[in-house]
């Protein structure tokens, strides 16, 4: 795809502003129904989000089940609400954008569902869209100036990739997690030192008031893959040894290793590729030591872009975003899309 019609707006051969695009983006993919509103990919009207942290804290995680019935009584509220904040009416739509993976399959079906009905009673363009590019996508809405090509470290509690964003429809995966993603190993790191669901924030606040006092083993292989499950492992046995241990120093500890080869892989792909402009996303990008290591990049002269903190986690306007590039490139749906569960970027 050419990189000069995919800009903040839609230009005709003389020009000439043609018409906005406004996008509805779906996101359902695990416990937070959302809905949004996106102009020409960049512009938020409206971002509605109705999360299932509460409802599932009791349990220490996600139940898959239960998620996909508080989807199910929330979608067609959240999605009016969505309209209304953004002041336009459903016709005013032009393009109908669900997440149909990666994701929990009965939770996706939920979006995609009511995605479906609503683009063939409308009879408007759907868009599938991959949870992951939407990750990507937040930073489009972050940052209006930023464009591919980049490098992209996403990190999130079901993925840990380094992909090289060429074009906005165009990225290729250079390196992945062999086993936990990295935010999986900060949920689980959480539950044994009893900081409960979800983990990461709590991981997040709970470091902030320690030290780097022990050092993790760390994994690295000749590629640009990652391993998280070692170090997960090691701060497990270490608190099952010694259950009184500084909490606050463990997990600053863990924080500053898991840190440490994120940014050592990402250097080796900068060199690798020879880009030097980097974007954080997904729900661990939130995290502060995470951002504030990767802002000292910036130091060696590559440019450091992360997207807005409410922007880390699930949302729809990152997936309308993203579906407002993939609606250019010309990836329309058939009425038949369906979620999947294991969808891998490029796929």
């Amino acid at each position: 795809m050419d990189t000069g019609i995919c800009n903040d707006y839609i230009w005709n051969l003389k020009g000439k502003k043609m018409k906005d695009i406004i996008v509805l983006g779906i996101e359902s993919s695990c416990d937070e129904t959302s809905v949004a509103v996106v102009k020409n990919g960049r512009e938020v009207l409206s971002n509605i989000i109705d999360t299932q942290i509460k409802i599932h804290e009791q349990f220490g995680g996600v139940v898959p089940e239960i998620a996909s019935r508080n989807h199910i009584e929330a979608i067609s509220r959240v999605a009016k609400t969505a309209i209304r904040e953004a002041g336009i009416k459903f016709d005013d739509i032009d393009v109908i954008a669900p997440t149909y993976g990666p994701g929990l399959v009965g939770a996706l079906l939920v979006g995609v569902s009511y995605a479906r009905g609503l683009a063939y009673g409308l009879n408007k363009p759907l868009v599938g869209v991959n949870h992951l590019e939407g990750h990507i996508a937040s930073n489009y809405i972050t940052h209006p100036d930023l464009k591919p090509p980049f490098l992209c470290m996403l990190t999130s509690g079901g993925n840990t990739q380094i992909v090289y964003v060429k074009d906005y429809c165009d990225m290729e995966v250079l390196g992945k997690t062999r086993d936990d993603a990295i935010g999986e190993a900060f949920d689980k790191v959480a539950r044994v030192v009893g900081l409960g669901y979800p983990g990461g924030p709590k991981v997040d606040k709970m470091a902030q008031q320690g030290q780097p006092t022990i050092d993790f083993p760390k994994t690295h292989f000749e590629n640009l893959d990652f391993s998280f499950s070692g170090i997960k492992t090691a701060v497990i046995n270490l608190h099952h040894k010694n259950p009184d241990i500084n909490k606050a120093d463990l997990c600053m500890s863990f924080e500053k290793a898991v840190t440490e080869v994120l940014i050592e892989n990402i250097e080796a792909a900068i060199k690798q590729t020879g880009i030097k402009k980097v974007v954080l996303a997904g729900g661990v990008s939130a995290n502060t030591h995470i951002r504030s290591e990767f802002e000292k990049l910036e130091q060696k002269g590559i440019k450091i872009y992360k997207p807005d903190l409410k922007l880390c986690g699930d949302n729809a306007a990152m997936i309308g975003a993203a579906g407002y590039y993939r609606y250019l490139n010309g990836d329309l749906s058939e009425n038949t899309l369906n979620a999947v569960p294991n969808l891998k970027i490029g796929e």
